[in-house]
């Protein structure tokens, strides 16, 4: 499985995206890390931008709510077959974690590992979700709330596909969370956990 972790939104280079990903150009948009926020209108017009970003370097985008495979994984495990690639918005990772194992699609994404053709993007809680663990993310992200129909344990344990911790928005002027990146940085250089922090347009760019 390839990687395309980005700090924040597409980053400085979009085609280094586009040239990561085969023949299937249809790629499924992941929002879920956005469920806790109430403002459905800034909702709607973020994953509009987010469309709009990937059909500019010759993508197909198709929005996809893992809430609609919660309990469901081999519906979602078929209909992971249409897609070459996936892109994972930004949001509160454990949310996000959360749709991951209600709807299995973190137990899919561990069968990627070795497929070699299909792309995992992402972008800021996109990303920090691959990490070992979600220690210390709590600092940014409300690891408590839950979103309606959503199981209620926090789950702290991360997908292991990266073997860091994922940083993004660090020193970001005019990003809001970078004052709590900076903190959270702190907390992984205690405890002794390896991490990478990104400036906000930064990519890394990982294949198997």
């Amino acid at each position: 499985m390839k990687l395309y972790l980005s700090s924040y939104r597409i980053g400085n280079d979009p085609q280094s995206l586009a040239n990561l990903i085969g023949h299937n150009k249809k790629i499924a948009i992941i929002a879920n890390a956005h469920d806790v926020y109430t403002d459905i209108v800034r909702k709607e017009s973020s994953l509009q931008r987010e469309k709009d970003s990937l059909i500019e370097i010759g993508l197909q985008p198709e929005n996809l709510d893992l809430k609609k495979y919660f309990n469901k994984p081999k519906d979602l495990e078929n209909k992971m077959k249409e897609y070459g690639a996936v892109w994972v918005l930004g949001g509160n990772t454990f949310v996000l974690r959360r749709a991951y194992k209600a709807s299995g699609f973190d137990t899919w994404l561990q069968q990627q590992k070795n497929n070699k053709d299909f792309v995992y993007a992402g972008y800021s809680a996109g990303v920090c979700v691959l990490s070992p663990s979600l220690k210390g993310l709590e600092i940014i992200d409300d690891s408590i709330i839950v979103e309606k129909n959503y199981p209620k344990e926090t789950v702290w344990e991360g997908l292991n596909i990266i073997d860091f911790a994922f940083a993004p928005h660090y020193k970001s002027p005019g990003h809001k969370e970078t004052e709590l990146v900076e903190k959270t940085i702190e907390y992984y250089k205690k405890n002794n956990i390896k991490y990478k922090a990104l400036h906000d347009g930064e990519v890394i760019i990982m294949k198997s």
